[in-house]
Formats: C-alpha cells, sequence, structure tokens
C-alpha cells in the first residue's frame, strides 16, 4: 500500500532555473537523459525511431527563458534532492517522452513530440543500442506492458533512485494525470514472483544460458530466501534488505560479487540493476544498413519523380513573356514561329481609312482599326492570348459551325475602346468575327465571341455587335455605312427613329430583342449605304442577320410597306432562328387563299433562314389569317430542307382552321408549280392547282402530298 499524503502530489520545488543552468545540466548527464527518454517510450516505435526520438526529447528540453520557482523550497529526503537544472530538465523529457507515446486521434491537434524527429536524423543507417542478455529482454518485454506513466515510475525509482514521494511529484510535474495508479503499475512489476525467463524453460533457458527444468546454483537468482528476489524486497529505489535503494547486487555465498557472466550461467541481476545495462543505453550504439534492394527502389523512383517535375516545370515556363500579361488565358502549350507571330500585337493587320474607298471590295477586309485603344499593347496582348488558349474563367460563345481555335496567323485588328465600362477588342481572321471584352481595370469576368463571317459582301459586313448591356445593342458600323436609324418591326406604319453614331462608327444603345422573354418589341437596325436601306435584326450573335422579301431567285432587303407589313405579323417568329448563326431571313408570300364561309382571303408565307455555314437552314411555313393584328401561325417546319430556296422554291403546307361560323376546315396551299393537292388518312379531299380546302372535324389529322406538271409528288414541308 502506499503511504503518501496529499501534500506529496505538489510538483517538484525546483527554484528558478536559468537557461545555462538547464544547458550544464543537459550537458552533463546527457546519457542518463536521453536513457530516461528511451526507457520511458513505447517500444511499439521500434529502436532505431526511438533512439532518435529519445535524442530529439532532450535537445528540445531547454527552456527558452528563465523559468521561475517558489521562494521557499519543501523539504525532502536527502537521497531525493536533485540539481534544480536537472531536474527541470528531467521533467520536460518525462512529459514529452509521455506526449510522443499517446495514440493521434483524429479530431485533436497533434503534438510535435507524436512526429517522428526532424533532427537529429540518420540516411542510410539504423542505430539501435547493443544487444543485451535474455534478462534484458525479458525486462523491455515487461516495460512494453506499462503505460507509459508506469514506466516512468519505474524508471525513476530503479535508474533515478528516488522515493515514492518524490516519484509522484515528478509525475505530477511532467503532467500524469493519475502519479498514484502509476505507481502502483510500477510496484505491480516489482512485486512480480519473477521475471520473465527466470522459471524453467523461459527466457534464459530458451536463451541458452540454461537447459529447459535446470536448477539454478544456491545465490543464483532463484525464488528462495537465499535468492535475490528475497534479498530486495522494497523493489528499486525503495529501503529494502537488499541495501541502500535496493538495486545494488550484493556478493553471493562464495563472496564473489555479483556480476553477471562470473562462473556459470551467474546470478540473477535485479530490475534497476538492468536499467542500466548496454541495452538500454541510446548513446551507446550499433549501426546496420537499411534494405538496400527497397532503397534502391525508392531512389530511382525519386530520379523519374524529380525529373518529371523538371519537365512539367519547364513546360510551364516555356513562354518568354510569363503569365501574367497573357491576362485570363491558359498556360501556352508549345511554341511555333506561325503561332508566336499570331499573338504578337505588334504584327496585328491595321487598315488605312484611306483604302476602302478606292476598293474594288467591301466587306470586313477594308474596316479601318477604330478606337481609343488600338494603341494599348497590353490589351491586345490579352486580348490575342485569351482567343489562342481561353482559361477556364473566361465566358466563350461561338455560333454553329464556327471554330474556336487560334488564329493561323496575324490577325485584322478592327477596334479597341472602352464600352460600356469594359474594353473590348474586335479582331478578324478572314474567316471568323471575334470580341474579346475585359472589365476595365481587370481580367476577371473575360468574355469571348467568335462569329463565321466567311464570304461576307458589302451588307453582310454592314455591322458588328460591339456590347450588350442591360438589355441594350450597341453596333460597331462599317465605314460606308452613312446613316442608321431604329425600326420597330411590329409597328410597321411608324417611321424609323434616328440612332446616333460617334467619330468611329460606334451606335448609341438601342434595345435589344435578342435575350427579350416577351414579343412587345421588335427593334432592328436600319442602315443606309451608297446603295440603299438595308434592315439587319439581332438574333444573339456578333454578326447580325440580314431581312429580306421576296421570292427565293430575287429577294430584296425588307424595307418596303409590303415587306414590313408581313414581317409585322411574323416577326415573333425569329425566335425559333435566334443563336443560330443566321446570316439572312427570307420571307416570301406564295400563296393567297380564299377562305370558306366568305372569311376574306388568307396568306401563306415561306421563311427561311439560311447559315454562315451553309448547312443547318431552318425553312417555317406560316399561315396569315384576314386580320391584320392576328400573328401569324406556325403551320409546318423544317431544318436543313432546300425548300424556300434558290435550289428548290417549292413549298406545300397546310392548317386546320375554323371558320367564324364554327366550321372546322383543312386548308393547304402550295406554291404555283404544283397541280393538284390531296388529303388522306384522317381527311380526305382532292383539288386541282394549288390550294385545297376541305370541311374537316375539330382536332382531325390528315396527310398532305402535291402533284407537279412532271407527275412527281411531293409531300408537305415537314
Amino acid at each position: 500500500m502506499l503511504n503518501v499524503s496529499t501534500k506529496d502530489l505538489v510538483p517538484s520545488p525546483v527554484g528558478p532555473v536559468d537557461v545555462e543552468q538547464a544547458e550544464a545540466a543537459l550537458v552533463e548527464r546527457y546519457p542518463r537523459l536521453v536513457r530516461i527518454a528511451y526507457l520511458v517510450l513505447p517500444p511499439s516505435l521500434g529502436r532505431n525511431r526511438r533512439v532518435l526520438t529519445a535524442h530529439a526529447l532532450v535537445q528540445r528540453s531547454l527552456p527558452r527563458r528563465r523559468v521561475a520557482g517558489p521562494s521557499v523550497p519543501e523539504p525532502r529526503l536527502a537521497e531525493d534532492a536533485v540539481d534544480p537544472g536537472y531536474a527541470y530538465v528531467r521533467s520536460e523529457v518525462l512529459r514529452q517522452a509521455l506526449v510522443a507515446g499517446l495514440p493521434l486521434r483524429r479530431l485533436a491537434l497533434p503534438s510535435r513530440a507524436q512526429f517522428p524527429p526532424l533532427l537529429p536524423h540518420v540516411w542510410g543507417l539504423r542505430l539501435f543500442p547493443r544487444v543485451g542478455g535474455a534478462d534484458e529482454l525479458a525486462l523491455d518485454q515487461r516495460l512494453s506492458r506499462l503505460s507509459g506513466p508506469g514506466r516512468a515510475a519505474y524508471v525513476l525509482r530503479g535508474l533515478e533512485r528516488q522515493g515514492d514521494a518524490e516519484v509522484l511529484r515528478v509525475l505530477a510535474a511532467a503532467g500524469v494525470a493519475d502519479p498514484a495508479a502509476a505507481l502502483a503499475e510500477a510496484d505491480a512489476l516489482d512485486d512480480a514472483p519473477e521475471l520473465p525467463g527466470e522459471g524453467p524453460g523461459g527466457a534464459l533457458a530458451q536463451a541458452g544460458v540454461l537447459p529447459p527444468g535446470a536448477a539454478l546454483p544456491p545465490g543464483g537468482g532463484g525464488a528462495g530466501p537465499e535468492g535475490g528476489a528475497a534479498a530486495e524486497p522494497g523493489g528499486p529505489g525503495r529501503s529494502g534488505a537488499g541495501g541502500a535503494g535496493g538495486d545494488r547486487p550484493g556478493p553471493d555465498a562464495a563472496g564473489r560479487p555479483d556480476l553477471p557472466g562470473h562462473g556459470g550461467p551467474g546470478p540473477r541481476r535485479s530490475g534497476a540493476a538492468l536499467l542500466e545495462s548496454d541495452e538500454f543505453d541510446p548513446c551507446a550504439l550499433q549501426a546496420r544498413p537499411t534494405d538496400l534492394l527497397r532503397r534502391r527502389q525508392h531512389a530511382r523512383a525519386g530520379i523519374v519523380a524529380v525529373a518529371a517535375l523538371l519537365v512539367c516545370g519547364a513546360l510551364l515556363g516555356l513562354p518568354g513573356d510569363g503569365w501574367g500579361r497573357n491576362g485570363a488565358a491558359a498556360p501556352s502549350y508549345a511554341r511555333n514561329p506561325a503561332a508566336e507571330a499570331a499573338l504578337d500585337p505588334g504584327a496585328l493587320k491595321r487598315v488605312d481609312p484611306a483604302v476602302w474607298p478606292a476598293s474594288t471590295r467591301q466587306d470586313f477586309s477594308v474596316w479601318p482599326a477604330r478606337g481609343a485603344l488600338t494603341g494599348d499593347r497590353a490589351l491586345l496582348r490579352r486580348a490575342l492570348a485569351v482567343w489562342a488558349r481561353p482559361g477556364a474563367s473566361v465566358r466563350s460563345s461561338a455560333t454553329p459551325g464556327t471554330p474556336v481555335g487560334p488564329p493561323m496567323g496575324p490577325p485584322q485588328l478592327l477596334f479597341a475602346g472602352v464600352v460600356d465600362g469594359a474594353g473590348v477588342v474586335i479582331l478578324h481572321d478572314g474567316l471568323r468575327a471575334v470580341r474579346y471584352a475585359e472589365p476595365v481595370g481587370g481580367t476577371a469576368g473575360a468574355a469571348l465571341d467568335f462569329a463565321r463571317t466567311d464570304g461576307a459582301d458589302a451588307v453582310g459586313s454592314a455591322a458588328l455587335v460591339l456590347s450588350r448591356a442591360a438589355g441594350n445593342v450597341r453596333y460597331l458600323t462599317a465605314p460606308w455605312v452613312r446613316e442608321t436609324s431604329v425600326r420597330d418591326l411590329l409597328a410597321p406604319g411608324e417611321d424609323a427613329r434616328p440612332l446616333g453614331r460617334d467619330a468611329v462608327g460606334v451606335t448609341e444603345p438601342m434595345t435589344s430583342p435578342a435575350l427579350a422573354k416577351g414579343c412587345t418589341r421588335w427593334n432592328t437596325l436600319q442602315v443606309r449605304d451608297g446603295s440603299g436601306l438595308r434592315m439587319l435584326a439581332d438574333l444573339g450573335e456578333l454578326a447580325p442577320a440580314r431581312l429580306l422579301w421576296g421570292p427565293p431567285a430575287a429577294p430584296a432587303d425588307a424595307t418596303g410597306p409590303e415587306a414590313r407589313e408581313a414581317w409585322a405579323r411574323t416577326a415573333c417568329q425569329l425566335s425559333a432562328v435566334r443563336a443560330h448563326g443566321v446570316r439572312a431571313v427570307n420571307a416570301w408570300r406564295f400563296a393567297r387563299q380564299p377562305l370558306p364561309e366568305g372569311a376574306g382571303s388568307g396568306t401563306w408565307l415561306c421563311t427561311r433562314a439560311e447559315t454562315w455555314r451553309g448547312t443547318g437552314s431552318r425553312v417555317l411555313a406560316q399561315f396569315l389569317v384576314p386580320s391584320p393584328s392576328v400573328p401569324a401561325a406556325l403551320a409546318a417546319r423544317s431544318e436543313g430542307s432546300p425548300a424556300c430556296g434558290v435550289r428548290d422554291p417549292r413549298v406545300l403546307a397546310g392548317v386546320l382552321w375554323q371558320a367564324p361560323g364554327g366550321g372546322w376546315y383543312v386548308l393547304a396551299a402550295g406554291s404555283p408549280d404544283f397541280t393538284a393537292l390531296e388529303t388522306s388518312g384522317g381527311v380526305k379531299g382532292r383539288s386541282d392547282g394549288p390550294l385545297l380546302a376541305v370541311k374537316a372535324a375539330a382536332g382531325a389529322r390528315a396527310d398532305l402530298a402535291g402533284t407537279l406538271p412532271d407527275g412527281t409528288r411531293v409531300r408537305a414541308l415537314r
């Protein structure tokens, strides 16, 4: 049983400690401190890591400044008195060793002592103390079954010769939550009847010191009253019959000193004596190489990893100008003379303003470079870099069928300036018009838009969208455009409203229908050039679409009264071709049909949207009732069909119509080429000529076909 008072649990009063005093104690008793740390550390770490960690813990135990202590130290036994500097360093070593033995927890902040030490560090060698005998091995195994505080208590009593009260004080100072339990653990180890290996067939016999079943000689450490165990009833560090401290072996019956290896197997040594052996001395070390084959494999893998890292770094750092100057562009992936020239702002093509009046062609190739920032090389460099390598933060869009790769050579500069709070650059490479926009003062939120413009004529290159903001749109007009105005397609009787431009051809903002949710207004840009008026519609792309009216073989710009009346009722159908890469939209009245029951005359229109890429054209067949306020009804639609075009100007469509009197009819009409029309299925009927009206029931469905003069049957548009 323990006989200690509550007063004994007060941390050991060592008095004030200077850094120099602690350093002197550490240097003088360095081997002893390292041995203490080695013994307290858990054996599960392995001998190599225990050695290095023990040295690291001792070397990290110096105080950073003077450590204060109580002015009146408490009385203690003479054998418990220690140097204040040594006591402080020993307490720090114990505290760190106990922390190093704690397991890492997922949510707890790990301590420095729980990680492998950075210093000292040994490469290519494994260090461990000299191998002891079977007694040392047995003691090490029994210590491994103790907790960290239990090992600390055992070491303080056996190695430091401290009494129970002082052991409790030191453990409390080292942060042990229950010093008495730790001391009881050490007592349990001491009070065991024998160490492993002391009985028949134990570790001593297995190690070859004694044969199995052999008896120890008198005085050789047996369990009898004359053995070593009976001579040390108090255990290490406590008073007992074995002498002062109970840790020094006495002479045997023959008067010989109790030394290992003296005659036969020798007497048994106590646990305290074993703690002083070379087995537990981390300063007397043996060295062996690490796993040579594995080290060779790791060396090769490291060389390959370093080489790969160097290659990747070289590839990323190839551009001589660095990344910062390219704004939102992604890193370069190759160096090529043509590609480098295409990204050089100094190599941009700039057309003189005096070129276009004398040129035989009027298109984007003769547009002069305009805008206040045409000399801003940094802005132009970022625009070219983002065009070639748009980064992940760039909002990019392209009309269908438009390639989005870098230019094949230096492109032509059309515009560079500040519009609606953004720096805007418009470039052209003969195939595409490209618009780059970035906020003034930064590159975050940069935008890049592509539009195919190959084969553009004077009208197709009359304007480009420069900016969209708050539902409005600004255009950059061609230098040959003399006048700009705004015309609402849904109000054919109203005059066009003038639209102002600045000196470089940038228009004032106008309401755009491109992103409108309803269809209450459809503003178009009306421009006047040297040969007449043109009507351009914003369909959400960089290049506006030209609006036409007339038969496919000879369409004209939709600026006349008849064209405006027709477009007023079909303009809302333009949303079906929005953002489709449309170059021009032509509406054509292919038939007029008298309606049954004297309801007047209906009109059939065919609207065809041609694309810049040549494929993907969309065709809409629409039916207009006599009332001018009723929008056109969509009768049929098709994509990729040649109907209503120059190659195939024929079209055939039908609708189910209700007369004012309530009767239902199937109405059908074809272009003038049709000689007969016929319906089948739910409604049967036939007529000669391009018009057909057959009475039907509500919700009836019918198949429609027509006959051409040569007898060819043509199905309705679908």
